[in-house]
């Protein structure tokens, strides 16, 4: 269960009654019509594979997990409404909407061939789907002249009270691609292509936004007014008055075209946003994050690197002065954009000249910057860190590759488990079946999961060249006694050996585990890799509070009030591993999630889950995670040790709920070296919060870059009285040993006395220094290495408040 500041509120309430100037309220689902015989054809493989896919631990057979709009009426001919019959194939099977918190056996994906559909009422997304167009021939969703509603595509609606079909921060398991949304048939005084208020484990991928240019246009490619999120990439926005008008806690978007725009992206409020290989071209401004002014910053940070802007004469428009407040909003971080296109490349709030533009900025940054334990104000160029080859592009960037679709492969290359034997039933151990199918395609096809829960019971070994995906997230899970033992944990899914090298691909996948599996590492990946040859998108890792988990609010509810273990209530060892021989890792919006609540069972209650680790590195790279959240793990959410060569682009974490009850690390006992053993707070203050879960640890590792932290603490034992007074634990990110260039940007951490500390226990940054919107912030922390200056910004200033 997230939580969510009262700024955010207000922040998301300003920003709906801005847009409800040029928006009508959103209309009621439309009721399913009878289904028809599809009428277009598609040489898409998903569009054309064997459906076999069912819902383990759902309580209707005949429940139909993929849809085609056509077979429920739409026509995509560009005149007939297709509203009703695209909101009948997404809500036939009294799916999960109004009433609903959350569930995830009733998950459709939602497939649309290639046409031009027109829209007069929201396409409204029900919990758990995914809508998919054509890749190969992307269809249009076309807003007729009379359209009526928040967006086109609405994954939150309001209903006429203001209240919102699901919980803004809860809202989970999305995803949009492949799709061109066009609102020029619309008066330019009204239009949103999409309403995306959503949290982890979503994502938009592949899709146009087309609007009315000029400077008349109000209308929004994305409005986003809230949530916990969450990953986007591959968009592009023409015309229109903001391209993106956002609002989220924190969230990674990459590889964004803004073309006409007035504004490419308006920030409305966020806690951390990074923004990387973003183009913006004829533009009147290119992000604008000034919102509440000098005296009521609104946006804690955002990190912009990698990108261009051409032809836009404000490069970004910020409200940070050297007395705004709160002290650290505002926080900005450039790195690597080019500017050569803008007259200014960052203006205050009125337009004025902070940094001048025509050049590259190599490293640049407002808020407040670290060096060993003194801080210091600043707005100005950073010292620009020396970045490793191996870590970037033949252009200099930080490497990265879009979620791979298999756009030019055809159907037949898509083997299913099933046709070796796999039942996915949530009963039958498949773990010989997955094991023959892994060996049984070769490098020319690609594994296919049908939506099912697939129970395994000893090791999969996954070759070292193999590609797999899924039928929109079916569940892999671990269970029995050779995953119970955490003296001698296992691997799940083994992937590759270590001194092997090879490409392995994962797309679309869930990993639970099916009881408690303490001994269970649910990722380990051993192999090398080249550049761009490996990687993991949006397979997620899912530990208790699901249907079938048997870890969930009728055994493992929360009871701060009793000292007691929850009986049976075990997780996973370690949710992934990236081993000592392991490189080319790659990792883009997977969410490592120990569930704080029940998704399925009517109580949706909290419930304590005890898993003991969760993202560890020793890989000598490279390593690139994108869009990455590890949550409520016992021992730490992220540890990097002996590592080299690794990138992280917006990380998040929450400390579980229950601590410090039991303080960490109980239930569990160190098992390796490398997990901490809490020794420090033996010497600090001994009243405070200090046995709680790391939200970081970074242990004598090399070339270490981490664009944008959200590391928060909500809780001391379910009370959340600590949020007000920021200190529900004292210690959030540790830094031990002998790091060097190590380079952390946006560092923001919730409630944690100490944001920084080192490892003899002195707090490197603290809290009350430091504080924001919501949080605290650091813009700039960086410890040893080499690096360059950009000592050509004859228009920065810096603001000194140095401080032991």
């Amino acid at each position: 269960m997230r939580t969510i500041s009262p700024l955010s509120l207000i922040s998301a309430v300003a920003a709906l009654v801005t847009l409800l100037m040029v928006l009508s309220p959103s209309q009621a689902l439309a009721s399913p019509v009878s289904s028809v015989k599809r009428a277009t054809s598609s040489n898409y493989w998903l569009a054309n594979v064997k459906r076999q896919g069912s819902v383990a631990f759902g309580s209707d057979s005949s429940y139909a997990v993929y849809r085609n709009v056509m077979d429920y009426g739409a026509k995509g001919d560009g005149s007939t409404d297709d509203t009703a019959a695209i909101n009948a194939a997404i809500s036939a099977g009294s799916r999960c909407g109004w009433g609903c918190d959350s569930s995830t056996v009733k998950p459709a994906l939602v497939y649309f061939p290639p046409g031009t559909y027109m829209i007069s009422q929201p396409i409204v997304m029900l919990y758990y789907t995914q809508l998919v167009g054509d890749a190969l021939n992307l269809p249009v969703l076309k807003a007729t002249a009379g359209f009526q509603g928040m967006a086109v595509l609405d994954s939150d609606p309001y209903d006429s009270s203001g209240a919102n079909m699901f919980t803004n921060q809860n809202n989970f398991f999305r995803q949009v691609r492949n799709f061109k949304i066009d609102l020029t048939g619309m008066p330019q005084t009204a239009g949103a292509g999409i309403h995306w208020q959503v949290a982890q484990a979503t994502s938009l991928q592949n899709i146009v936004f087309n609007m009315i240019p000029g400077s008349a246009s109000k209308q929004v490619g994305i409005f986003m007014d809230n949530g916990s999120g969450g990953f986007m990439s591959d968009l592009v926005f023409n015309g229109g008055n903001y391209g993106a008008f956002l609002g989220n806690q924190q969230f990674t978007s990459r590889n964004w075209t803004f073309n006409n725009c007035n504004t490419a992206i308006f920030m409305n409020w966020n806690w951390a946003w990074t923004m990387k290989s973003v183009s913006i071209n004829n533009c009147g401004v290119g992000l604008d994050m000034s919102n509440g002014g000098s005296t009521n910053i609104l946006i804690g940070s955002v990190v912009l690197m990698d990108s261009k802007l051409t032809n836009t004469p404000i490069g970004v428009k910020t409200s940070f002065t050297s007395n705004s407040a709160p002290a650290t909003a505002g926080t900005l971080i450039i790195d690597n954009v080019d500017f050569s296109g803008s007259t200014t490349a960052v203006a205050a709030a009125d337009g004025s000249s902070i940094l001048a533009g025509g050049k590259v900025v190599a490293s640049w940054g407002e808020g407040r910057q670290y060096s060993g334990t003194s801080g210091s104000r600043v707005q100005g160029s950073l010292a620009a860190p020396s970045k490793p080859a191996a870590l970037l592009d033949g252009s200099g960037k930080f490497f990265e590759r879009s979620k791979p679709q298999y756009e030019n492969m055809p159907a037949s290359a898509f083997i299913s488990v099933k046709s070796f034997g796999a039942k996915g039933d949530g009963v039958t151990d498949d773990t010989t079946a997955i094991q023959k199918a892994m060996a049984g395609v070769n490098s020319n096809q690609i594994l296919y999961f049908d939506h099912g829960a697939y129970v395994v019971s000893k090791t999969i070994s996954v070759p070292n060249n193999i590609k797999m995906t899924g039928e929109i997230w079916p569940l892999i899970m671990a269970t029995g006694s050779f995953f119970s033992d955490p003296s001698n944990p296992q691997p799940v899914f083994d992937i590759g050996k270590a001194g092997q090298s090879g490409a392995v691909e994962i797309t679309d996948l869930m990993f639970e585990t099916k009881g408690p599996a303490p001994g269970a590492i649910m990722l380990k990946w051993n192999m090398a890799s080249a550049q761009g040859a490996s990687g993991i998108w949006d397979a997620h890792v899912r530990i208790g509070g699901s249907a079938g988990t048997g870890l969930q609010s009728d055994k493992c509810s929360k009871d701060p009030s009793s000292t007691a273990v929850r009986t049976g209530c075990e997780g996973a060892y370690m949710l992934f591993w990236a081993g000592t021989q392991s490189s080319g890792v790659y990792l883009e919006n997977t969410w490592f999630w120990v569930a704080d609540h029940e998704l399925d069972l009517a109580d949706h209650n909290q419930i304590d889950i005890y898993n003991g680790r969760g993202v560890y590195i020793e890989s000598q790279g490279p390593v690139w995670l994108y869009g990455t959240s590890s949550e409520h793990n016992i021992f730490y959410n992220y540890e990097i040790r002996n590592a080299k060569n690794v990138f992280m682009g917006m990380i998040q974490s929450e400390t579980p709920y229950f601590q410090s009850n039991p303080k960490a690390p109980a239930p569990f006992v160190p098992q390796r070296p490398s997990d901490p053993t809490f020794s420090i707070c033996s010497t600090q203050n001994p009243s405070a919060p200090c046995y709680k879960s790391w939200g970081l640890r970074i242990v004598d590792s090399t070339n270490v870059f981490i664009h944008g932290l959200g590391l928060y603490s909500f809780f001391e034992n379910y009370n959340q009285d600590c949020v007000a007074t920021n200190n529900c634990q004292q210690n959030m990110i540790s830094l031990e040993g002998s790091n060097s260039n190590l380079n952390m940007y946006a560092v923001t951490t919730k409630a944690s006395v100490n944001m920084i500390t080192l490892d003899n226990g002195i707090a490197a940054a603290l809290d009350a220094d430091n504080r924001n919107v919501f949080g605290a912030t650091v813009a700039y922390y960086r410890k040893g290495g080499s690096s360059t200056r950009d000592c050509d910004d004859e228009d920065d200033e810096e603001y000194e408040d140095d401080e032991e």
